[in-house]
């Protein structure tokens, strides 16, 4: 039934053999293996494309609930001997994750050798996969999810240029004359990214701009990259700049104004009451590891 399941995840069987991490073949020898002991047709000829016929969607979705009572009655046995063990699949953006989650992961696994550990890096979440992620790790506005969010440190979004840009250009004194300047827009998380909202702190004013960015990307390195360049105005998380800004590389500007925020959060699928052992001790782990925030440090705004 798991093997079933990885099968009907992916689009052809190529593909469910490299998530396996065994050839092609075997996966079609298996395929018949299986047909021939249950006596049914599991997949739909031609082999190569991964379509389950009528009685292997029955076995998947007959499967699943057995597959998910097993998972968990396995875990009661790991919780009952008050074991972290089994395996932990985390999924978290790859600038932060690369930076934050994975050391904190390397020391998870220190404190429990037991315990494999999956760590997936993206930028672009696929909340569709069949994939049973234990954790995601999530930075921004979460339009819509089922899953059950758990905060684990504060993170403020920067509105920021360098040095050179603002001696050659200025500074912008209001978020309309973002409009005379090079803004660099960051594609991420399927938001508005040309749409650039303001609060002013004092008075709690909305504003918002809609700018026409001079340079775009889906990545936020290569994004932050071409600010520290002096090519344009940049948003980017506190997590992300704040060293740059303590150094003087960058310089925060429109500081009257608050733009959102994007908290850094943890999403799991089960209430506290409810998760394994692995998962429960390691979301203490970062709350411990991320507060206080190891990048919040006193704000250098800095001269021009």
């Amino acid at each position: 039934m798991r093997f079933i399941s990885v099968i009907a995840s992916h689009k052809t069987l190529a593909d469910a053999a490299r998530a396996l991490n065994v050839t092609p073949p075997s996966i079609t020898q298996r395929i018949q293996y299986i047909e021939k002991k249950l006596g049914i047709t599991l997949i739909q000829r031609p082999s190569r494309v991964a379509n389950l016929t009528d009685e292997g969607r029955l076995l998947l979705n007959s499967g699943l609930p057995i597959l998910h009572d097993l998972d968990r009655l396995q875990e009661k046995l790991d919780e009952q001997r008050q074991s972290v063990s089994g395996k932990l699949s985390v999924l978290a953006p790859l600038g932060f994750g690369s930076q934050y989650i994975g050391p904190l992961l390397a020391e998870y696994k220190n404190t429990y050798p037991e315990l494999e550990i999956e760590l997936e890096l993206s930028d672009k979440p696929n909340w569709s996969s069949q994939h049973k992620w234990d954790i995601i790790i999530y930075i921004g506005a979460l339009n819509d999810s089922t899953l059950k969010m758990i905060t684990l440190a504060s993170n403020q979004r920067f509105l920021c240029a360098s040095r050179s840009y603002i001696l050659e250009k200025g500074q912008p004194q209001t978020p309309k004359e973002l409009l005379e300047h090079h803004c660099i827009a960051l594609r991420e998380n399927n938001e508005d990214v040309t749409m650039w909202e303001f609060t002013h702190n004092e008075t709690g004013k909305s504003e918002s701009i809609r700018i026409k960015p001079e340079l775009a990307s889906n990545d936020g390195g290569v994004v932050k990259h071409w600010g520290l360049a002096g090519l344009g105005v940049i948003i980017r998380s506190e997590w992300d700049v704040q060293e740059h800004l303590n150094k003087g590389q960058l310089i925060r500007l429109l500081a009257d104004y608050s733009l959102p925020s994007a908290n850094i959060v943890a999403l799991v699928s089960s209430g506290e009451n409810e998760r394994s052992a692995r998962v429960s001790h390691f979301l203490t782990l970062l709350k411990q590891g991320l507060n206080p925030a190891p990048w919040s440090r006193e704000i250098q705004r800095g001269d021009v």
